[in-house]
Parts: C-alpha cells; structure tokens; sequence
C-alpha cells in the first residue's frame, strides 16, 4: 500500500496536468483597445465617452495567438505575461498588414526542432516532406519519382479550379485574387475576407509551430522568409476552410470581421488546432506514435538537457566530465 501524502500528489503537477497547444483556443482578435495588465490578469480596456472605462480579461493561458488590430496598445507587463504563456501577438493593420512577435517557454523539448532541421537540411529528406505536404493537400498519394516542379504545377492547376469552380457557385464572375495593402477599401467582399481570414489562419499556425519548439523560418516548399514554414503548413488548409469561407461571404457588410469570427468556429468544430499539431508531427516524423517521447511522464524523469556526442549520441549534462576520457 502506497504511503505517499494524498494531500501531495494532488498539488503535485504533471506533464498530462499542463495546458498543451491542441486544447487551446485558435485566436482573439481585438481592436480599439489597451491590452493591459492589472492584479487579476491581462486585459482589454476601453475609454467611453461619458468617461467611464470598461475591461474584459483574456485568458491568455488558453489563447494560442492573440491578434491586435487598428487602434490597440499594449502595455509591457500584459505583453510579459502572453510571452510567460506562450501566446504568439500579431499585430495587424488594414490588409493584413501584420507585424508578429512570438515567444518560446526555455523548458521546451528541443525533439521536433531537430526532426525538422534534420529533414530540412538534406535534399533528399527535404523533397520527401514537401511531397508529403502536397499529397496532403491533394488528399491522396504521389506517385514515386514526381518532381517538385511537376506537384507545384498541380497544385496550381487545383486552385485555378478551385477558384473558378468556388465563383461560379456563387455568381461571380471574372473573379480574380488581389491583395493590395494600399487599396484595400476598394477590394471586394471576397478579397477582403480571405486576407482576414488568412491572417488569422497564419497566426494560428505560427502559434502552433512555435509551441511545438520547431522554427517557423525553416520551411519545405516556401524559403527565404522568417516565416516559410507557417506558409507551408498554413497552405494545408486554405482550400477546405479560408478560400471557401472568403467566397460564402461575397455579400456579407462586413466581410473582415464575419471571416475572423466563422474562422474561430470552425478550429472549434472541426477541431483544427489539435489537427495543425499532429499534421506537423506526422510530416515531418511519420513514425513519430511509436518514437516520440511519452507525453504523459514525469517531469522529474524527463531529460530536459543532454550534450551532443558524434559517437556517442546524447550524453548527461550537468556533470563534470573530466577524467571520464583521456586528455
């Protein structure tokens, strides 16, 4: 019989008891706000005009991006408090122009940045992820020996269709996809709906890749960019939500905000957060349910550190190796 104090093993924590990315809330958009911090926790301020103020607290713990439009400030303490709990900030402007920030917790496991560097800095492993993103996106296999250049022909194709076939279902015609910061008021409905909503899908995703502890720059199929991996991922999901969601909104008053808000609802119902996490895990370690580490054990059994040794393989940290190997 086990005579451990019950009283401690409740207030004891465990891995399984932490908040993990897949259960958080997708994103919060805000605008023509302060963002700050008071004794209770971050929250959104607003000045009326009979003077008054009023707050509404953002449970940032559970929120995996926060989007700050036109008109918001932050104060530093409510920004400290976001980075504590991993919440990605994207600050954005008419158009999606956008300015992000993200943090990264140190305790974080370093297992699936390796995975992807690893793939991402040989060729061949390279081209075998990026075939593994569009044979996603494809909804079905790819033949062995495709060239990259033939699947991004391909993928071009589908999205011409996709778009042709998604205007005439709604009657409009002669669509074409245009995003001009400069000129956004004279966009149309649809436009204006898809940047929003893409905006919102990128920082989503961004929060995904970061909590994971893989870089967001090291991409597959987009490069040069600090961001290529978000577009890579992103990308998965725009012709089944985003694209269809900007063309059902053609005739909406408010095509920016109704984007935002039918975006939110469907990472709720079709459950796309944990989604976004396991088709990261899946491409970029498809072995990764028999290989990676059990996310339900102890902390105090789980090696945080390790040194890297080239024969070897991972050593102990922590300790004084000297008289381990001859001088």
């Amino acid at each position: 019989m086990s005579t451990a104090n019950p009283r401690r093993l409740l207030t004891t924590p465990t891995v399984a008891m932490l908040p993990r990315v897949a259960d958080s809330l997708s994103f919060l958009y805000l605008e023509a706000v302060r963002v700050i911090q008071d004794e209770t926790g971050v929250c959104a301020q607003t000045e009326h005009a009979d003077g008054t103020t009023s707050r509404v607290y953002l449970p940032v713990a559970a929120i995996s991006c926060l989007l700050l439009g036109p008109g918001t400030s932050a104060t530093q303490p409510a920004m400290a408090t976001c980075a504590r709990h991993n919440t990605t900030v994207l600050w954005t402007g008419s158009g999606g122009v956008r300015l992000y920030s993200g943090s990264q917790p140190p305790n974080l496991t370093t297992y699936w940045l390796e995975h992807q560097a690893r793939a991402w800095c040989d060729d061949t492993t390279r081209l075998q992820v990026a075939t593994r993103m569009y044979a996603h996106r494809f909804d079905t296999e790819v033949p062995e020996g495709t060239s990259l250049q033939r699947l991004r022909g391909l993928e071009g194709q589908r999205m011409k269709t996709l778009y042709r076939t998604l205007a005439d279902r709604h009657g409009l015609r002669r669509f074409r996809r245009n995003y001009d910061p400069t000129n956004w008021d004279d966009q149309n409905p649809v436009n204006q709906a898809l940047s929003a909503a893409n905006t919102a899908l990128y920082g989503t995703v961004h929060a995904a890749i970061l909590a994971l502890g893989c870089s967001p720059a090291l991409g597959f199929i987009h490069s040069g960019k600090q961001r290529s991996f978000v577009y890579d991922i992103a990308d998965l999901y725009k012709a089944t939500h985003t694209i269809p969601l900007a063309f059902a909104l053609h005739n909406h008053p408010t095509p920016e905000r109704e984007a935002r808000r039918r975006l939110r609802q469907n990472f709720h119902l079709y459950k796309l957060m944990p989604t976004i996490v396991r088709d990261i895990q899946n491409l970029l370690d498809p072995t990764h349910a028999t290989n990676r580490p059990d996310d339900n054990a102890d902390p105090d059994e789980v090696d945080l550190v390790h040194l890297w040794d080239p024969h070897l393989g991972s050593v102990d940290a922590g300790i004084n190796h000297a008289g381990h190997e001859e001088v």
